[in-house]
């Protein structure tokens, strides 16, 4: 068949399209994905975005490392092409060049994953004391919606590094060019 797919996902696991416009506005801040080191910190077992993004970096040739509570991983991140697991954000921070934080989904939570969000966020939230831990070039990426005070403050959220309102744009440009392939439009070879 001559059918077009635009594959949505299966609502809890997978997020395809968010990967797609993810890996654009890296690579348009780095260059290139060949030994990058990705850090996805938070809720990464309720992460549809996680799903997508944690495989399809590691085929890119990244490193990718999730940092999280025990409670919040998925039982094997290795089977998604992990490289690292650590327990710890202040010890990862340092090494990594793409900090993508991801919101606490507390719609999808059936039990406390961890005792309280001040805690969540004393040990998880990207803060400005946390900036001195980074590369000088490191960026910080997030889907959204932020839940501002607990996985970012907004001094991050807004500051330099963020390129969050980027992920925004690129959302918009790179579905608009899903759509238009899938209704017909020519590959015509145009790049970015």
């Amino acid at each position: 068949t001559n059918a077009a797919v635009i594959d949505a996902g299966d609502g809890k696991h997978q997020h395809p399209t968010q990967a797609l416009l993810d890996l654009y506005t890296i690579w348009k801040e780095k260059g290139s994905f060949e030994g990058l080191k990705v850090g996805i910190v938070g809720d990464i077992v309720h992460s549809r975005v996680a799903g997508s993004l944690v495989p399809a970096l590691a085929k890119l040739g990244a490193e990718v490392y999730l940092i999280a509570p025990a409670t919040m991983l998925p039982a094997a991140p290795e089977a998604l092409g992990v490289a690292r697991v650590y327990a710890n954000l202040d010890e990862a921070l340092p090494e990594l060049d793409v900090v993508y934080m991801l919101r606490i989904q507390m719609e999808r939570l059936e039990e406390a994953p961890f005792p309280s969000l001040r805690e969540y966020n004393l040990l998880y939230g990207l803060t400005k004391e946390r900036e001195e831990l980074m590369k000088p070039d490191a960026i910080i990426c997030h889907p959204g919606p932020i839940n501002r005070g607990v996985e970012l403050d907004s001094y991050m959220a807004d500051g330099s590094r963020s390129v969050i309102t980027d992920q925004v744009f690129s959302g918009v440009c790179v579905r608009m060019a899903l759509i238009y392939l899938l209704l017909g439009g020519a590959n015509d070879g145009l790049s970015a």
